[in-house]
């Protein structure tokens, strides 16, 4: 009996980043509130680029644009902070 060898799936690793304080007090107050926001690689294109996916109550709304490593969680901290400063008034 012959077993096919299946190819090995991509994968991509996450950038690394450090949070400060400030930005944990952002994130923990956004996801206490169900707002979350995450990356994800985009297999469509190329593997050095990544997409955000911003979770708001169960519904999953995709950024229409694509980041590399340098610039993905930049995004990200401004959209925690965006959410952050329109609902915590």
């Amino acid at each position: 009996m012959a077993f096919k060898r299946w190819n090995k799936t991509p994968s991509k690793s996450p950038p690394q980043y450090t949070w400060s304080q400030d930005e944990m007090k952002i994130i923990g107050w956004c996801l206490n509130k169900n707002i979350g926001v995450g990356i994800s690689p985009d297999w469509k294109d190329e593997l050095n680029r990544w997409q955000i996916d911003i979770s708001i109550n169960g519904k999953i709304h995709t950024d229409p644009n694509r980041y590399g490593d340098e610039t993905v969680y930049n995004k990200v901290n401004e959209y925690y902070k965006y959410y952050y400063e329109k609902h915590n008034k």
